[in-house]
C-alpha cells in the first residue's frame, strides 16, 4: 500500500483490498432497534432528508462554489456513520445518494460519493472533484474523502466526515492519499503531491454497481450526460 504498483494487476489488488470496514468498526453508531413505529420514523426522516437534499441543490445552484462546498459538506455530515455490515449486511457497499439519504446513514464512501454527485449536479465542474481513498495515519486505516481542486494544479480542499472543517490538504497531515477518481479518470498517488493517471473509474466494481442502481428519476439531477462508462 505504501508503494505505487508497477502493473495493472497490482493496482487492481490494491483497489480491491482498500475499504472502510475497519475504520467503520471504530466509528460506527448503531441504528436504534425497536418496533415497527421506529422503522417508520426512520423512513419519514429519510423522506425529509431527500426533500431537503433537492431543496439544497436548487437553492445553492447559483451560489459561489465555496458556499456550495460548505453547504453540501454540512448537509451530508448530518447523517449517521454506520458500518456496511450493520446497514446493508455486506462487507462493502457503495450507496447511491438517495439510498444514503433514505437511511440517513452510511460509511465514509457514502458520504464522499453523495457530496461528489451533489456538487456536480449543482454545477461544479467534474474535473474539480475527486473521490479520494486515503489512509488515516494515526489509525492505519483506509478512509474516503472528497477533494476539491479550485484549479487543475492547485492544492485541494478536503471534504470529510471525520474532520468536518473544510481544510487544504496540507492541513490534513493525518491523511495519506492512495488513489482518487471521478467520472472520467482514475489516479494512483505517487506521493502526497503527485498523482499518476491509472485508467478509468469503470475499473472499480463498486462504482459500476452503484451507478447501475441510480434511480432513473434522479439520474439527470445527480449524474447528467455520459456519467456511465
Amino acid at each position: 500500500m505504501d508503494s505505487t504498483p508497477s502493473n495493472p494487476g497490482h493496482r487492481s489488488a490494491i483497489l480491491r483490498r482498500l475499504g472502510c470496514a475497519a475504520l467503520c468498526a471504530l466509528l460506527a453508531i448503531a441504528m436504534p432497534a425497536g418496533p415497527a413505529s421506529a422503522e417508520a420514523s426512520w423512513a419519514n426522516m429519510g423522506d425529509r432528508r431527500l426533500q431537503q437534499w433537492r431543496a439544497l441543490m436548487s437553492d445553492k445552484r447559483t451560489a459561489p462554489e465555496r458556499e456550495q462546498l460548505i453547504a453540501v459538506n454540512d448537509f451530508f455530515n448530518g447523517a449517521r456513520f454506520v458500518d456496511d455490515r450493520e446497514l446493508w449486511q455486506v462487507a462493502d457497499y457503495w450507496a447511491t445518494p438517495d439510498e444514503f439519504l433514505l437511511r440517513d446513514a452510511g460509511d465514509c464512501e457514502d458520504f464522499a460519493i453523495a457530496k461528489y454527485f451533489t456538487l456536480k449536479a449543482m454545477g461544479v465542474a467534474p474535473d474539480k472533484l475527486r473521490i479520494t481513498y486515503v489512509k488515516v495515519e494515526s489509525l492505519q486505516q483506509a478512509h474516503m474523502v472528497l477533494a476539491y481542486y479550485p484549479e487543475p494544479r492547485s492544492e485541494p480542499l478536503i471534504l470529510d466526515n471525520l474532520n468536518r472543517h473544510i481544510l487544504p490538504a496540507t492541513e490534513r497531515p493525518d491523511l495519506r492519499p492512495i488513489y482518487s477518481f471521478n467520472a472520467e479518470s482514475l489516479w494512483l498517488a505517487r506521493s502526497r503531491h503527485e498523482q499518476q493517471r491509472a485508467g478509468h473509474p469503470g475499473q472499480l466494481q463498486r462504482w459500476r454497481e452503484m451507478l447501475a442502481r441510480l434511480d432513473p428519476h434522479l439520474r439527470e439531477a445527480i449524474a447528467p450526460r455520459a456519467l456511465l462508462p
